[in-house]
């Protein structure tokens, strides 16, 4: 039944409104994009391309017009049908979906697929730009999204300066991830978060645990953090800062715990690099220093 549902599908791709095989992707006109990763739905959406966009991952939750769109699967997590049913022009990702039979059927249905780069950099970030706007043909848009970009880092710096803060608070972020249902620790994998985290006057503690993805109470409690950055999926799902240190192992007995030093951000502006990224900077310096 399974394999006569996918066959179904790709069928009606293939054949309805002649959108593969010979179909130009062409940037001066509107395409329909299933996005797969959810720092390219925000530059889209930046660069006036979201209105292309038909279908994202679930965890493309920015801007709030990409909530309302429909959605094929977690990124790590899709569903080549659902993908397929969307009769997209065009599917863009950025190396880092799942499962691992999900390129191999979209192509094989004959969708165009696109590979962009990452943006866990501030430069592969203003480098990611600039090339959708080079595909899209709006590189003067890209420009000028790119020192929009430059110049809000800069005011994030100058916020920083001004403050004068005169302590380097730890600080751990714990995300839950959806996928498979745990939270775990974001710390140590030297990605986007822990770079911002530096950039907002703080750093991020050691989180020595084998398998550190999943969360463990004891290197926790080791780690002592003086702040915890709960994502917000995690965080709203207990409901409460009380029940987030009570009920998330090894919380309460970090200084994070015991003084409620329990910040809750946006998963999506600590994941990568982009246009909003001087302003997520500054709210973190509020969040993290907020005395001053």
């Amino acid at each position: 039944m399974k394999k006569l549902l996918l066959f179904l599908l790709i069928s009606f791709a293939l054949f309805s409104c002649g959108r593969f095989g010979n179909h130009e992707i062409n940037g001066k006109k509107d395409q329909r994009i299933v996005c797969l990763s959810k720092h390219l739905t925000e530059i889209v959406f930046a660069l006036g391309k979201g209105h292309n966009i038909v279908a994202v991952d679930l965890s493309s939750t920015y801007p709030d017009s990409a909530k309302l769109l429909k959605t094929v699967g977690y990124h790590r997590a899709l569903s080549p049908e659902s993908i397929i049913a969307m009769a997209p022009d065009l599917v863009i990702h950025s190396n880092d979906i799942g499962p691992e039979n999900v390129l191999p059927q979209i192509t094989k249905a004959g969708l165009n697929i696109k590979a962009f780069g990452g943006a866990n950099t501030i430069d592969s970030a203003k480098s990611l730009i600039k090339e959708l706007g080079i595909f899209f043909e709006i590189t003067k848009k890209a420009d000028t999204l790119i020192a929009q970009m430059t110049a809000s880092i800069n005011a994030a710096a100058d916020t920083l300066k001004i403050i004068n803060i005169t302590d380097t608070p730890t600080v751990m972020i714990i995300h839950f991830g959806r996928a498979n249902n745990v939270y775990f620790v974001m710390s140590g994998r030297n990605g986007a978060g822990e770079k911002m985290i530096a950039l907002a006057g703080a750093k991020t503690v050691k989180y020595d645990a084998k398998g550190a993805r999943q969360i463990s109470a004891e290197a926790i409690a080791t780690a002592n953090p003086d702040i915890i950055i709960a994502t917000d999926y995690g965080y709203d799902q207990m409901g409460s800062m009380d029940k987030f240190i009570s009920n998330v192992p090894g919380i309460a007995l970090t200084n994070a715990g015991k003084n409620k030093r329990i910040v809750r951000f946006e998963e999506h502006d600590l994941i990568y690099f982009g246009p909003r990224t001087g302003e997520n900077i500054i709210k973190l310096i509020k969040l993290l220093h907020p005395k001053k």
